[in-house]
């Protein structure tokens, strides 16, 4: 074989193992941005569940804390804005403007459920109320199951990003258009879902 035939080879066998890799890494970057983003549907999932129960616990505790009008509807806006910004998040997860203001409005979600909690412990008879026992426990676990899911979500949104910034699949990421995702991060001392206690006595 004349050195011009074995370089023209070479030359193809280059660009066959070139196109395969770009192909691969494509493929690998579609799966990854998948993954990130039916990790989100699971938060979703367990954030409107989360919406659900919380017009029952107010109607509740409504009964019972009647001069406390100004904490319970500040409970039913701050939910209603949460899940205003679920739907626009579930549109575009991983997008920055998005999750920056799902994690803003469950931060003021979770602190008017704390205060309504707080205020709860001065009612015994509300503390004492089987719904309210059941409701409290409920809206706790699905704040656990929010924390794994959100923890499910961000570490897939890390694998995404890191394999759109390593190289060479940067260069396939860039050209195709693989942005970024963000994560949903919620402050610290906001992080924790509100403690409650409800048993009798």
């Amino acid at each position: 074989m004349d050195p011009l035939s074995l370089f023209v080879l070479i030359l193809l066998a280059l660009i066959v193992l070139t196109v395969l890799y770009a192909i691969s890494s494509y493929n690998s970057l579609v799966k990854l941005r998948n993954q990130f983003k039916n990790a989100f549907s699971q938060i979703d999932v367990q954030l409107k569940r989360r919406y659900d129960l919380i017009p029952n616990l107010v109607e509740t505790a409504k009964a019972y804390m009647t001069h406390e009008r100004e904490t319970l509807e500040a409970v039913i806006t701050a939910r209603n804005q949460a899940a205003a910004s679920v739907k626009q998040a579930a549109g575009a997860p991983g997008e920055a403007r998005a999750m920056a203001q799902l994690a803003g409005a469950e931060n003021v979600l979770t602190g008017a459920l704390g205060r309504l909690f707080a205020l709860a412990e001065a009612y015994p008879d509300l503390k004492a109320n089987q719904t309210m026992m059941q409701l409290s426990e409920e809206i706790t676990s699905t704040e656990n199951r929010v924390a794994f899911a959100r923890q499910a979500f961000n570490d897939s949104v890390t694998g995404y990003n890191t394999s759109c910034e390593v190289f060479p699949a940067s260069i396939i990421a860039g050209y195709f258009g693989f942005k970024q995702a963000s994560l949903l991060e919620i402050k610290e001392a906001e992080r924790e879902a509100p403690r409650v206690s409800f048993a009798k006595g």
